[in-house]
């Protein structure tokens, strides 16, 4: 049988969907691309907004109207946080939750042994472990995501999350240790660490994200180990040592803001201040040589006033971010933000998402124009229409200019700017 998936969100979700997809070739399925003919169609959702939802919705249609006699799966978050709505997708024929993603070849042969609809979210719990099945390979051929933390016990105001993947968590390093070999004996040479809180990694033992980054640098063939998403708060000065002594690791952080105005941190629950999170990017920045800050900001949270977000606006230039993910504050069903006074209309909360976009990309224009003249180490991804594609330790885009398809690591001497990649020669 040919099965095939449609991941939507972050790399969490990347990285469960791979997990999900060698768990069925070793039952025997072929794993196609979602644009050909497949017997199953996995949808691994999203719902850290109600646009993800939309797109799952959507998803979840398009496959069977497209392939009426193909099985479609839901999963994922959206079905997590809210099993009803999943209940009420009926083009969906097996309904589950990121929790039983491992479960997933049993619930298709249960399906096709005449079960019928299949309905099963199984719930997240205090005191779950850390459970789900390991990769020894990732879609992209030299850069693969590892998930070593799920879950999160932050309760932000505005956040479903929590609710979509359970209590904090986290890998055994002897499992991530035997993960890593298999896909360094497959020829990946970087490493992302992941997870949903991932700066919670080993919360409540006596380890840490240090601990997980020395293993996966500890591998011959493992020549970069990047981090995934970061929360600001759980960003020690003995982390920043740790990692500072780490040769192969990418000084590059996304690390999470929401929001520059302290009165809007308040309300969204967040667990630091804007001059506390200001502190700790002058601390990586002189701790780590050519680091780049990259983060995500909210605007329009309920109650943010025209100062506030002035406040956020100006707080992001003082950082001088490198790049910036921008979304509108979006509503989500159960949480304390949703019932919040002062809900921002659609059409001011897309003005202010322009405004910020705009500052961002002027700062982050100007960051790659920085870069001219640098020559840096590019690790090689992807070659098409003459250049070959990668990325810098610290995560920035270059198109190299050649012949041949390149491999491994080069150097490239940054010539010019091209859109959002910089453009460099051997």
């Amino acid at each position: 049988m040919k099965a095939a998936f449609h991941t939507l969100g972050c790399k969490v979700n990347q990285y469960e969907s791979q997990a999900m997809a060698q768990s069925l070739e070793k039952q025997g399925f072929i794993i196609v691309d979602p644009s050909e003919n497949a017997d199953v169609y996995i949808i691994n959702s999203c719902t850290v907004t109600a646009e993800s939802d939309r797109k799952t919705r959507q998803a979840v249609r398009k496959f069977k109207k497209l392939h009426p006699d193909s099985i479609v799966v839901l999963t994922g978050c959206m079905t997590q946080a809210f099993p009803e709505y999943g209940e009420k997708l009926d083009e969906a024929d097996i309904v589950i939750g990121n929790k039983s993603n491992r479960f997933l070849g049993e619930y298709i042969e249960k399906y096709i042994n005449g079960s019928g609809r299949i309905f099963a979210v199984d719930l997240h719990k205090t005191g779950d472990p850390f459970a789900g099945d390991t990769i020894s390979s990732f879609r992209e051929r030299t850069r693969a995501n590892v998930k070593i933390e799920d879950g999160c016990n932050r309760f932000c105001s505005y956040c479903i999350i929590p609710y979509a993947r359970g209590r904090v968590r986290s890998k055994p390093l002897d499992e991530l240790k035997n993960e890593i070999a298999a896909l360094e004996k497959n020829g990946f040479s970087e490493i992302v660490l992941v997870g949903i809180n991932l700066s919670a990694y080993g919360m409540g033992t006596d380890i840490n994200i240090v601990n997980a980054v020395k293993l996966a640098a500890s591998f011959d063939g493992i020549k970069r180990v990047r981090l995934g998403s970061l929360e600001p708060d759980h960003i020690t000065d003995e982390i920043i040592d740790g990692l500072a002594e780490i040769p192969e690791f990418c000084p590059q952080f996304h690390i999470s803001l929401q929001s520059g105005c302290d009165e809007t941190l308040k309300r969204m629950n967040r667990h630091y201040d804007s001059g506390e999170y200001y502190s700790l990017c002058r601390k990586l920045r002189n701790a780590f040589e050519d680091t780049t800050l990259t983060t995500d900001v909210m605007v329009g949270f309920p109650g943010e006033t025209d100062e506030d977000f002035l406040k956020s606006l100006d707080f992001v230039k003082k950082v001088g971010f490198e790049k910036v993910h921008v979304f509108p504050y979006s509503i989500r069903p159960g949480t304390p933000a949703a019932k919040m006074a002062n809900q921002i209309e659609k059409c001011k909360k897309e003005r202010r998402a322009a405004e910020m976009s705009n500052t961002c990309e002027e700062i982050r224009r100007e960051f790659l124009e920085s870069q001219v003249g640098k020559t840096l180490e590019v690790l090689v991804e992807d070659y098409h229409d003459g250049y070959a594609q990668g990325y810098t330790k610290n995560y920035t885009p270059v198109r190299i200019a050649c012949g041949e398809n390149l491999h491994g690591i080069v150097k490239a001497k940054i010539t010019a700017v091209d859109g959002d990649f910089c453009v460099g020669t051997i």
